[in-house]
């Protein structure tokens, strides 16, 4: 692939209002011409796609998707310039794309480059220098390697760096772009949140041998405690009850008829 100089990418930029990084695709791809450069951007309808990125986009649709199965969902919002284009069947269509693509993209953090930390892009920074990978070797090869190995590691978390899933050859900020031209709007994807059934929740794990194992002890111990003393049946109450009443009943006889012999 040539190599392709920084100036040459600006003064494709001042000619057709490409994003720096399409316009350097566009050369590579070209390998260098500038003519047929600019010919890949008027096919891919990037040409005029930079000149509208500026644009303030207001309007637009949050659209959700839900996964078969109902245990992945996603919320989006996509913002355009009027509300004649958010109710444009395409603009729509790219809603959904865009939803869909979430749910299957699950390192997915962030909607650009621009949009992570700066705290967060250092600490991934000082995790790439760390690299056992990188011992021996200069300081500013070691530079080289970090840059390279933090950009991957970043767009691996921005979704308009991932390929589109309906098309691998193109990303999905080049999605956006392509309908940016042809829906002749300003394009942009604000933000968006998706949902895992039980994220965060934390699962108690069961092992079912140690609960037969459990449960089986349990059985044993209940079965070999000893036996409680008998209580005395109904029927042994009754009789013991009646023999007190009978025996008390003939003290009272005995002590009433040795008053009459008295008396008499």
């Amino acid at each position: 692939m040539a190599e392709i100089s920084a100036k040459l990418v600006k003064e494709l930029r001042d000619k057709t209002g490409a994003g720096m990084m399409d316009c350097k695709k566009a050369l590579q791809e070209s390998h260098g011409d500038m003519e047929a450069a600019i010919a890949w951007l008027r096919q891919k309808g990037l040409a005029s796609a930079g000149k509208k990125a500026g644009r303030v986009t207001s309007e637009g649709l949050v659209d959700s998707y839900i996964h078969t199965g109902g245990r992945i969902g996603v919320l989006v919002e996509v913002n355009c310039e009027t509300d004649f284009v958010a109710r444009n069947e395409k603009f729509k269509a790219l809603v959904q794309d865009i939803a869909k693509q979430i749910a299957a993209c699950p390192n997915v953090e962030f909607v650009s480059i621009d949009d992570i930390p700066a705290d967060y892009k250092e600490k991934e920074r000082q995790i790439a220098l760390g690299s056992d990978a990188l011992q021996g070797k200069p300081p500013e090869v070691k530079e080289k390697i970090v840059a390279g190995k933090l950009e991957k590691t970043l767009k691996e978390l921005c979704l308009l760096n991932q390929p589109f899933i309906r098309d691998q050859s193109k990303t999905v900020e080049e999605l956006v772009k392509e309908k940016i031209a042809e829906l002749g709007e300003n394009i942009q994807v604000r933000r968006f949140q998706r949902f895992v059934l039980g994220e965060g929740i934390e699962k108690q794990e069961t092992n079912l041998a140690q609960e037969v194992a459990a449960q089986t002890q349990a059985m044993a111990a209940a079965a070999s405690a000893p036996e409680p003393d008998p209580s005395p049946t109904e029927a042994e109450s009754k009789g013991f009850a009646s023999s007190s009443s009978k025996s008390k009943k003939g003290s009272g006889k005995s002590r009433s008829t040795g008053k009459n012999k008295k008396g008499a």
